[in-house]
């Protein structure tokens, strides 16, 4: 909305010309992050109480489930979850004031956050209403991610001008594809990144701004990567695919940063609130699809390091306890529990050790990340 401004710079007098600001996709991505942050604060108490008033407290897992966990985690219960809702509905608000409405790719990401934010709600609901870490069941969130993947790739394979660059695979460190043509398991490529974005995020999310510091980081890098994906000159210079679309979801990318920003400020240990699978599953969808149509998927990997170390670790520890107990006839573990951050919980870190140790590895993933666009 915000853009259509720099219009009135056009023949202008002098103060007017001041709006010529607005058509620059910088200045509105910072904008952006500036208004997501004060939103959140503006709006972050109002939500924690109507979350509280709403009996919308965080379910713990008992002490037969995770025994010595439940010492450290157990104060927690009660804790107000769904804090995501806070998060979508500022990054929705911002991104409509401040990128171009005219884009498609931005209301594709939008839609691909309410969305997932939508499938996490729904999770969040059936626990707080059973009362127990249940909720929906894994085959109804990947089949609900599935469906995301279809639009997207229909979004993509639709699109004449772009579909021959969507069905190719690109790998960091090479200027090439390495395959030029996925054909029909495009699909199920970006059924694999939606996804696997998706309950990274989800997993990571189980320490007070674990999973939000870390979302800060991926979309920092996300923004430029973005904007650089977004513009010919720069594309060319770094010899990375060229998106003509993709530079105004830097705009949306520092929304989420904002809107992170502003709900660590009340995420922070000790949390106030939880961003719950509302929030994760919304977050984790919308890095998945903004590396889509940045066409680096696969970096999502280097850059969001930490959201892949701890799916990881789960897949690990889960594979090995089922080998082990069909070989043994009882199921052994390879971390003391996973995801591998409440592992390092019951060595005897403190849960803000965690926390910045996992931050700190963020930021560095991050970098890396970035550092690869030189390296071709």
């Amino acid at each position: 909305m915000m853009y259509y401004l720099h219009y009135l710079s056009s023949g202008a007098p002098d103060f007017l010309k001041v709006a010529n600001v607005f058509q620059y996709i910088t200045f509105r991505a910072v904008a952006a992050a500036v208004t997501a942050f004060l939103l959140s604060l503006i709006y972050g108490n109002w939500v924690i109480r109507k979350l509280i008033s709403l009996k919308m407290g965080q379910p713990i897992r008992t002490k037969e489930e995770v025994h010595k966990l439940f010492e450290l985690q157990g104060s927690k219960a009660g804790t107000p979850t769904m804090g995501g809702v806070l998060i979508i509905g500022v990054v929705v608000a911002s991104s409509l004031l401040w990128a171009r409405p005219d884009n498609s790719a931005v209301w594709l990401l939008l839609f691909t956050m309410v969305y997932c934010g939508a499938l996490g709600f729904w999770d969040d609901y059936l626990k707080v209403a059973k009362k127990n870490s249940a909720g929906i069941s894994e085959r109804t969130k990947l089949i609900g991610q599935g469906i995301l993947a279809l639009i997207v790739a229909v979004f993509f394979l639709s699109n004449p001008a772009i579909q021959v660059q969507a069905r190719a695979l690109y790998v960091p460190f090479y200027k090439e594809p390495i395959i030029s043509n996925l054909g029909i398991f495009t699909i199920l490529f970006f059924a694999i990144v939606i996804m696997g974005a998706s309950n990274s995020v989800n997993l990571t999310d189980g320490l007070d701004g674990l999973a939000t510091g870390c979302t800060i980081t991926t979309g920092v890098a996300y923004s430029v990567l973005a904007y650089a994906a977004g513009n010919m000159k720069i594309a060319q210079y770094l010899q990375i695919p060229f998106y003509p679309f993709a530079g105004e979801l830097a705009v949306v990318c520092m929304a989420l940063v904002g809107a992170s920003f502003g709900f660590l400020w009340f995420n922070c240990h000790p949390a106030k609130v939880f961003m719950g699978d509302t929030g994760s599953l919304a977050i984790g969808g919308f890095l998945g699809v903004v590396a889509i149509c940045c066409k680096q998927e696969l970096l999502l990997v280097v850059v969001g390091g930490v959201f892949v170390i701890e799916a990881v670790s789960v897949l690990i520890q889960r594979t090995w306890f089922k080998i082990t107990k069909r070989v043994y006839g009882e199921g052994r573990r390879v971390f003391l529990m996973s995801p591998i951050h409440h592992h390092f919980e019951l060595k005897g870190w403190k849960e803000n050790t965690v926390i910045v140790r996992f931050w700190i590895l963020s930021v560095m993933f991050a970098l890396i990340g970035l550092a690869t666009l030189k390296l071709r």
